[in-house]
């Protein structure tokens, strides 16, 4: 049976919410098939199922998902359409990225995509062609200093940023963080729920897990969660998302006036430090858990001494 036909209004369904049903079901499905056979991470997921779910809702406005019905020019007007709100190379890839992924899962459910494939190109994007964005010791101080100023749960919003600073964590693995997976003894913390679907055991550095004591001992409200990091507010007894995580992260960027956004820039300034103090690249890998070293070589060019060493000379220079 082609998977399309089970996406089809059930008789007795109520026609006013009959698209939005059958959209739903067909996100539900690519969902489940992006993270049991693709094995993506939650945040990954979210942005390609948004960007689909755009691109059915233009397409099948009351009427069943049906795939065959799909052409060319459709996959190109909702990819100028979605240019014209936002034109930057970034926002290219990342449609490109979410509409051949979803084509690929409907390969498997049967559907002949290849001419839709076809029409979907990727932004020119130079490998290596920007610095990584690192923050310098004194703002990172000032980051630090500005919890004490913070009206609401300080000392959740302290351990987090050491989180990702001193350990290189992302938002959704602060986030899944348990309080079975530090070792305090052993002065090692275990990661179950990492982007590359594997477990890692890292070293828990000393000022990280003081912050993370104190908060627990003193802040973390009573419950019987085994995340750390929970609500404060209801719903409670559950633990706090990605999304949470990045939303404390900003808020300290603003109290400090920083204009960046982007919580990674802590995991950046980790392996900047890293290079620095003469770190290898692969050491900067396993360090922020990089399946490919090939995303590691941006740090390379921060190494500014390794890279006069094999700078060619000047034209008409001595030497």
């Amino acid at each position: 049976m082609n998977h399309t036909t089970l996406h089809r209004a059930a008789p007795s369904a109520r026609p006013p919410t009959a698209s939005t049903d059958h959209i739903a079901e067909e996100l539900r499905h690519y969902d489940t098939h992006l993270r049991d056979v693709r094995g993506l991470a939650a945040e990954t997921r979210r942005h390609r199922v948004r960007i689909v779910d755009r691109f059915l809702h233009q397409k099948y406005t009351g009427c069943p998902v049906n795939i065959a019905e799909l052409r060319p020019d459709d996959v190109r007007g909702f990819l100028a359409s979605q240019l014209d709100a936002r034109r930057t190379p970034s926002n290219a890839s990342q449609l490109a990225s979410a509409l051949r992924s979803y084509f690929r899962y409907r390969t498997t459910c049967g559907d002949q995509v290849g001419a839709l494939t076809a029409v979907i190109t990727s932004p020119v994007h130079w490998k290596l062609a920007t610095l990584p964005r690192a923050f310098t010791p004194d703002e990172i101080e000032r980051l630090l200093n500005s919890f004490a100023d913070a009206r609401r749960w300080p000392k959740r919003g302290y351990a987090i940023v050491r989180c990702a600073l001193d350990m290189g964590l992302r938002s959704c693995e602060i986030a899944n963080l348990k309080i079975g997976d530090i070792d305090w003894r052993a002065g090692t913390v275990t990661l179950r729920s990492t982007k590359s679907m594997r477990q890692d055991i890292l070293p828990l550095p000393m000022a990280t897990g003081q912050a993370l004591a104190d908060y627990l001992q003193h802040e973390r409200p009573a419950t019987n969660n085994p995340t750390i990091f929970v609500r404060h507010l209801a719903p409670h007894d559950q633990p706090i998302t990605a999304n949470a995580i990045r939303g404390v992260i900003r808020r300290a960027y603003r109290r400090i006036g920083l204009t960046h956004s982007r919580s990674h820039a802590l995991r950046h300034t980790l392996a900047c430090r890293l290079v620095e103090n003469g770190s290898s690249l692969k050491e900067v890998a396993d360090v922020l858990r990089h399946r490919s070293l090939n995303t590691t070589l941006i740090y390379a060019k921060l190494d500014t001494p390794k890279l006069s060493a094999v700078a060619l000379p000047w034209p008409g220079s001595a030497s």
